[in-house]
């Protein structure tokens, strides 16, 4: 069972991911989920009009798009510069059709029900897409591959990997980290890393931790490139 709190884990015995990860810094690999392309299934539900369900063939055949973003990490470091391609999140809501009622969302990745929440406006951000392919290359299993939500405008963790679920909701729900005392928004633009007593009584620790191995540290100029069909146009934030 999982501790209700964050704990430090020792990187020595992990086997470093080298692109892009400043020294000290690792990936997780244990624990990383087995995934079996046959058997794999994106599932879209709640407040909508109409369920999704995909297969991984038929989600490769959904409309693709490439987002230029950069990539920040809850513990003060960045990866600048990266191309992610894959399925934008507009093309999902527009095929399941969002009730109004719906405010949230819950992202839900393949390890064991880990899940993360954020609002529905900055799900549906214009660079959010659901990503496949990282700088040209299919995305590697410790970088939550095959599929992850990419939600540029936040901190990684908001960018659930292993994706398996998307939940549209109508009150917020605080996923594992936001209830192990993450920041429940986590806007790096605002530095929102921790939430409650543990934004003043707590160090964060190095990030070798499921689903908060990420590429970021806090980066001031906020741009964002997104390619549906043309060139890729840069978005100021």
């Amino acid at each position: 069972m999982r501790s209700s709190v964050p704990i430090p884990i020792d990187c020595s015995g992990y086997r470093p991911a080298n692109r892009g990860l400043p020294s000290g810094r690792c990936y997780t690999i244990r624990d990383v989920p087995d995934v079996d392309f046959a058997s794999w299934k994106l599932q879209v539900g709640g407040l909508v009009e109409r369920p999704l369900s995909l297969h991984w063939n038929e989600y490769l055949a959904l409309p693709r798009v490439k987002v230029f973003s950069d990539f920040h990490c809850v513990t003060r470091w960045s990866r600048l510069g990266n191309v992610w391609e894959g399925v934008s999140v507009h093309e999902i809501a527009r095929r399941v059709g969002i009730l109004p009622t719906a405010k949230y969302v819950v992202a839900t990745g393949d390890d064991w029900g880990w899940t993360t929440n954020l609002p529905l406006s900055d799900f549906l951000a214009p660079d959010a897409l659901i990503a496949d392919t990282h700088d040209g290359e299919p995305l590697d299993p410790n970088h939550g591959g095959p599929a992850r939500l990419m939600i540029p405008l936040l901190y990684a963790w908001k960018s659930a990997k292993w994706l398996r679920r998307i939940d549209f909701v109508a009150d917020d729900a605080p996923g594992y980290w936001e209830r192990a005392g993450y920041h429940n928004h986590g806007d790096p633009w605002t530095e929102q890393r921790l939430g409650g007593l543990w934004s003043t009584n707590f160090k964060m620790m190095g990030s070798c931790t499921r689903q908060n191995a990420g590429a970021r540290t806090l980066a001031r100029a906020a741009t964002s490139q997104v390619d549906i069909g043309g060139p890729l146009v840069p978005r100021q934030r």
